[in-house]
């Protein structure tokens, strides 16, 4: 029979989520592993932030200008949409100083290399699925990424 987690263990574990700027913790001791997850709002929040701001500045133009960002925030829908496999952190270049894998703008052929992902001190290269042009860039580089977040768009 499997022995359940301390409530106390998990707890703890929780708090700590809470202090620091981790979105997960996994742990392993005594045969048993525990792991406790939270889902980040961040961009929903972002979002909202720069679609409210247009609104009092001038308001005649507000639903104009509130257009863009909506469409900008939900680039998951778009079908060109390239989604991160996996959480680490992004980086555009091979390395520090060296020219971006690719530029908005750029023509990029299936399995040629967009960006590259770390997680757990390993180099992932993220590959463009299929032919075609860049003519978005969502994250930044250096930018911590999590599961299924839109890396660029492939239009």
């Amino acid at each position: 029979m499997t022995k359940l987690p301390d409530s106390k263990r998990i707890k703890e574990l929780a708090d700590l989520l809470d202090k620091s700027s981790l979105t997960e913790i996994e742990v392993e001791a005594e045969g048993m592993r525990i792991r406790v997850a939270r889902q980040v709002a961040s961009q929903m929040v972002t979002s909202q932030q720069t679609i409210a701001q247009p609104a009092p500045i001038t308001p005649t133009p507000a639903p104009e200008a509130a257009a863009a960002p909506v469409a900008a925030a939900n680039p998951a829908s778009n079908a060109g949409a390239v989604k991160s496999p996996m959480v680490g952190t992004a980086y555009l270049a091979p390395e520090p100083g060296a020219k971006d894998f690719v530029s908005i703008g750029s023509t990029v052929k299936q399995g040629q290399t967009l960006l590259i992902i770390e997680a757990m001190k390993t180099m992932n290269p993220i590959t463009a699925p299929r032919d075609g042009k860049v003519t978005e860039i969502i994250v930044t580089n250096e930018q911590p990424v999590e599961f299924d977040e839109v890396l660029l768009i492939i239009e």
